[in-house]
């Protein structure tokens, strides 16, 4: 019976990151968890996709906390929410704390089923004591970013640089806050692979590569 592989895949908005993980599961055929993490997070919460980034974003919860003290969610309002819950993009009684114990429990759970790729930022750390791992982290240049998420998103240039930058800024936040390093540091990663130069396939090689060398 082969070993379980957990591979986790972090990257920058617009380095294909995200396509290359999808690329490599198909190529070791084993499972790809992408969406699915924003998916159980949405459920356990009711917070839209949206809301669940800007959270996240968060530096620290004082601001919930505040709202919390200054306008609290009356007891009854939210039985009647649990009861009957809808998508919100903001909720001032869930904290960034919430969201990423929530998302350390659902990584590991899908980690326990067997090999899999996994995208998610805090991966590499929810992760840490899988013993058969590789995390892997994908950059690229600015300009390679913003070419790509002009063309995915249909957005301008300077609409698809306030995107990076606002998202660049959210995951930088949450990975620090939560890890005590930067997500830029590549000491917490296998591989760092820049995209700049490759196509997707030729990164998926360049990975199957890696874990044929790291056997030996």
């Amino acid at each position: 019976m082969e070993e379980k592989l957990i591979i986790t895949i972090s990257r920058e908005l617009g380095s294909g990151g995200r396509t290359v993980g999808r690329k490599l599961a198909e190529a070791l055929g084993i499972r790809y968890s992408d969406k699915e993490l924003i998916s159980k997070l949405r459920n356990k919460f009711q917070l839209s996709a949206v809301g669940i980034e800007k959270l996240k974003g968060e530096k620290k919860t004082w601001f919930s906390e505040f709202l919390q003290m200054v306008a609290p969610v009356p007891k009854e309002a939210a039985r009647l929410e649990k009861d009957k819950p809808s998508i919100q993009e903001f909720r001032p009684d869930v904290t960034t704390d919430d969201v990423f114990k929530a998302e350390t429990e659902i990584l590991k759970a899908i980690a326990s089923q067997g090999s899999c790729v996994i995208a998610g930022r805090s991966g590499f750390f929810a992760l840490k004591d899988e013993p058969n791992k590789v995390d892997i982290f994908f950059t690229a240049s600015y300009a390679h970013r913003l070419d790509r998420v002009m063309t995915k998103q249909l957005l301008s240039k300077e609409e698809a640089a306030e995107v990076i930058d606002e998202v660049d800024r959210r995951r930088e936040n949450y990975v620090k806050r939560y890890t005590g390093t930067s997500r830029y540091d590549a000491r917490n990663y296998d591989l760092v692979i820049n995209m700049d130069d490759l196509s997707e396939d030729e990164a998926v090689n360049l990975i199957l590569h890696y874990l044929k060398f790291r056997k030996k």
